[in-house]
């Protein structure tokens, strides 16, 4: 909507389209509410967004500019009696810091047939080191950033994804093909003896297949976010896949986890002996009993060490069930197991789903169900300051970027733009390291070259962050075929290219890897940090009454912490409405005035057509009378006349 177009009046004005915003915004929008949404940015979802390869250069290319401060507009004019002003921040930058990037692959426009083996020495001497990479960063980035300008992007559109769609199709029944159809040479698989080199060009030619998000999350089956996709019927507005594999790290190689009970009896990493030993530690872990609850309070690993279940065991389930570290406390770990295992099942033999174009179409559903209900939406659009009541201490209303007083009953915005000395954040602040691999396998090859894995990798060392890893195919629709797009996500120590590339040095192909003939080697990288949504408090900041602030995206692999804060900050601003209802199928919808006037308007037909007919019968029947007159003035005349003769 045209922002000079906007009322002057809601119930709930929005800041920010991050999910947790996105999820309020749909719930007060559902039950009647007059909700305005606005985000100063070009793009929905803030911080969990997902970019094509080519918008992912423009927004690096964005950070890495200085922002122009703005100037400070005096708004006191449009103060009334009473009031007062709080003016909001103008950007949310610091939420991300330290971006590097790194190009591995060939920047040139030949295709050439390589056999697997060779990339990775081709690559190092185009490339060089990586000491080489980091001084050429800025130069590699700034040649992208060119590229990405020579080729023009076409506007995406429901088309060019159905056709996606159908292409992905045809390469993933192309696991089996018919003897007089070949198989595409992107889908070929790992073990094939030659393959196309993918150099830097194509990546930026094909960059709409990609949908890079900016967090790393998955779903879990029976976790908040997918109870309520399905309870507000918001579920239909997107597709989902399953998670196909649960991976680990270990020993310098990566192992397929046996989680599900098929998974148990089908392994072969795993003796008779520690298979029964898992389905029986797993069956007791269903129910608390008294034996776990003496260990509460003590280390999560000193328990399984005293169920004697052996070092493989004791790894699985450790950091890739409970996904938990080693001071983690028994109750803690023990619940977590329990979590894992009831998703298990609902939709595949792993407890995740992802959503199919990437985690940044979860805020844009919710985002439609809003505007379905009303609700209006303005991106590069603002508000750059609070009217708050002195009496009350509350927000009447907000002053948005083109100077509009707007009044609102409730304001809710993103942490990004509220200043650090009014909202309250654990000290020292925490952040994400991050990293985004683009790369030419998968990190465990097999039969199928479709698979969504979520992988976990321990500390390589003393004093490192644990490592959560998700790499995605290219039927999630979120990279070209013939490549993978990795996810790597830690707890910050320091800069995330000090954190995560050890790990990605020990598990690809880069030109500081030695001796990893059969990894898959990493075409293209980006690192930086995130601000961790987790450290912003519940309560205590110093904002009117009816200002509610959300945090961005946490270190966590679900949602949980986002759709509680959503529903808390919902029931603060409507404590007697259910939050999110199902919303009708579109089918079921009465649009007010549509069916209210063709009803009105049958009726009134109906009557026009009564009064015709009673208007026709008395014209007939007035007729009648009047030829009997007639007829009795023939026959006295006939009378008379006789009388005369």
């Amino acid at each position: 909507m045209a922002a000079e177009d906007l009322p002057s009046e809601f119930d709930v004005v929005i800041l920010g389209t991050g999910l947790a915003e996105s999820v309020v915004a749909a719930a007060c929008s559902r039950v009647g509410q007059r909700v305005l949404h606005v985000d100063r940015r070009s793009y929905y979802a803030a911080n969990w967004a997902s970019f094509t390869f080519n918008g992912l250069l423009t927004w690096i290319q964005q950070h890495h500019e200085e922002s122009q401060p703005e100037e400070a507009h005096d708004w006191s004019s449009l103060l009334e009696e009473g009031e007062e002003l709080i003016y909001l921040s103008h950007s949310d930058s610091a939420s991300i810091t330290n971006l590097q990037v790194f190009c591995f692959t060939s920047e040139e426009d030949e295709e050439e047939e390589v056999s697997s083996p060779d990339p990775p020495n081709t690559t190092e001497e185009e490339t060089g080191g990586a000491d080489e990479d980091a001084v050429k960063e800025t130069s590699e980035t700034e040649s992208a950033y060119s590229k990405e300008e020579e080729t023009k992007e076409e506007p995406e559109g429901a088309a060019d994804r159905e056709e996606e769609e159908e292409e992905q199709a045809f390469q993933a029944e192309g696991e089996e093909p018919e003897a007089d159809q070949p198989t595409p040479p992107a889908a070929q698989s790992q073990s094939e003896p030659t393959k196309k080199k993918i150099n830097y060009a194509q990546l930026v030619k094909e960059g709409r297949r990609f949908n890079i998000d900016l967090v790393s999350k998955l779903m879990y089956s029976r976790g908040s976010l997918v109870d309520l996709l399905i309870k507000s019927n918001v579920s239909r507005y997107a597709e989902f896949k399953n998670v196909t594999r649960i991976l680990t790290y270990r020993h310098g190689k990566v192992e397929q986890v046996p989680c599900s009970r098929a998974d148990v009896f089908a392994s072969r990493q795993l003796s008779v002996v520690e298979k029964r030993k898992l389905m029986r530690f797993l069956t007791s872990c269903v129910e608390e009993t008294e034996e776990q609850q003496a260990y509460n309070g003590r280390p999560y690993l000193e328990f399984l060490r005293d169920q004697q279940l052996g070092d493989n065991l004791e790894h699985f389930l450790l950091h890739s069930i409970a996904m938990v570290t080693e001071d983690t406390p028994t109750e803690e770990g023990l619940a977590s197991t329990r979590h894992f295992l009831r998703c298990l099942g609902r939709y595949g033999n792993t407890p995740f789903l992802f959503p199919v174009y990437g985690l940044g179409e979860i805020p844009q559903c919710f985002c439609r169900m809003c505007a379905v209900f009303g609700g209006i939406y303005c991106l590069r659009h603002s508000v750059n300051c609070l009217l708050v009541d002195k009496d009350t201490n509350r927000c009447k209303a907000v002053i948005d970027s083109r100077g509009q007083r707007i009044s609102c009953s409730h304001f809710i915005v993103e942490e990004g733009y509220v200043g650090a000395d009014r909202k309250r954040v654990a000290t020292p602040t925490r952040f994400l390291s991050r990293a985004v691999l683009i790369t030419d396998g998968s990190i465990l090859p097999s039969d199928s070259d479709q698979q969504v894995s979520m992988v976990t990798v321990p500390p390589v060392a003393a004093g490192c962050p644990v490592v959560k890893m998700v790499e995605l195919c290219s039927s999630t629709m979120t990279c070209m075929p013939g490549t993978y797009l990795v996810h790597l996500t830690c707890q910050s120590a320091g800069p995330a290219y000090e954190d995560l590339s050890p790990v990605v040095t020990r598990m690809f192909r880069t030109p500081e890897s030695h001796d990893l003939e059969n990894c898959p080697s990493v075409l293209w990288c980006l690192y930086f940090n995130m601000a961790d949504g987790s450290g912003l408090e519940v309560e205590g900041h110093n904002l009117p009454s009816n200002v509610y602030v959300c945090s961005g995206p946490d270190g966590a692999l679900g949602h949980e912490h986002t759709i509680r804060q959503a529903e808390s900050i919902f029931h603060k601003i409507l404590p007697e409405e259910d939050f999110c209802p199902p919303a009708p199928n579109p089918e079921d919808i009465i649009y007010d005035g549509d069916n209210t006037s063709s009803t009105t308007g049958g009726e009134e037909e109906e009557r026009q057509e009564e009064e015709k007919e009673e208007e026709q019968e008395e014209k007939d029947g007035a007729g009648e009378e009047d030829r009997e007159e007639d007829r009795e003035e023939v026959l006295e005349e006939q009378q008379s006349l006789q009388t005369e003769e």
